[in-house]
C-alpha cells in the first residue's frame, strides 16, 4: 500500500500567486471575450449583408477555426508566425488565440439567433426606409442575442476553463502559476486540487454574472 501525506500548508502559503494567477485567467477571458464578441458580430453582419466574397471568407474561418485544436492554433500564433516576421508575446498569442476560436464559435450562434428573427420584422424596417445597418443594429441583434444569450454564456465559460491551455507557451494565468507552484513545492496532488477549486469557483461565479446580466439586459421592466 502506498501512503501518502497531505501537505496543504505550503499551497497555502503561496495562495497569493495563485489567485493572482486566477485574477490573470479572469482579465483574458474577459479581453477575450470583448474582442471574440466583436468579430463575431461583424462575421455574423458580413454573412448577412456584406458581399459574397465576405461571406465566404466567414465561412472560410469559421471552418478552420471550429475543426482545429485550440492549443494547435495557439501553437501557430506563437511558434508559426515568426517564422513570418509576425512575434507575440505570449500573452498577446494568448489574448489572439483565444479571441480568434471564441469569434468563430460565437459567431456561428449568433447566426442562429438572426435567423430565429421573424423575417417579417426585417421586411418592416426595410419598409420605413433603414438602412442595412440599422436593421441590422435595431431590429436583428437585440432580439437575436437574447434568443442566443444562454448558449454564448455557456461559450463564454468555456472559454474560461479552456483558457488553462495557453500555460503551455508560459503565458500569465492560473494553471501556469499551478505548474511553477508544483515545481517548487513538489505537492502536485495538493496544487491541483486547490487549482480544481478555484477553476469551479470562477466559473460559477461567471454564470451568475451571466445570469444577472440576462436580468438586466432583457427581463428588467418587462411586466
Amino acid at each position: 500500500m502506498i501512503s501518502y501525506t497531505f501537505q496543504f500548508g505550503a499551497v497555502f502559503a503561496a495562495f497569493d500567486t495563485l489567485l493572482l494567477g486566477a485574477w490573470l485567467t479572469i482579465r483574458l477571458t474577459a479581453l477575450s471575450v470583448l474582442l471574440g464578441l466583436a468579430i463575431a458580430v461583424l462575421c455574423a453582419y458580413a454573412r448577412m449583408n456584406g458581399p459574397r466574397w465576405a461571406g465566404l471568407l466567414v465561412r472560410v474561418y469559421v471552418e478552420l477555426i471550429r475543426n482545429t485544436p485550440l492549443l494547435v492554433q495557439l501553437f501557430f500564433v506563437f511558434f508559426a508566425l515568426p517564422m513570418a516576421g509576425v512575434r507575440f508575446t505570449p500573452d498577446e498569442a494568448a489574448l489572439l488565440t483565444m479571441a480568434t476560436n471564441l469569434g468563430a464559435y460565437a459567431s456561428e450562434i449568433l447566426r442562429a439567433g438572426v435567423e430565429a428573427v421573424p423575417r417579417a420584422q426585417i421586411e418592416a424596417g426595410e419598409a420605413l426606409g433603414l438602412r442595412p445597418v440599422q436593421v441590422f443594429r435595431f431590429i436583428i441583434f437585440r432580439p437575436a442575442l437574447r434568443t442566443v444569450f444562454p448558449a454564448l454564456a455557456s461559450q463564454f465559460v468555456l472559454l474560461l476553463l479552456g483558457s488553462a491551455v495557453v500555460s503551455a507557451v508560459s503565458a500569465e494565468e492560473l494553471t501556469s502559476a499551478a505548474n511553477v507552484l508544483q515545481s517548487r513545492t513538489f505537492r502536485a496532488f495538493e496544487v491541483y486540487a486547490v487549482v480544481l477549486g478555484i477553476y469551479l469557483v470562477m466559473a460559477t461565479l461567471f454564470r451568475l454574472a451571466f445570469r444577472v446580466a440576462y436580468h438586466a439586459l432583457f427581463e428588467r421592466g418587462r411586466a
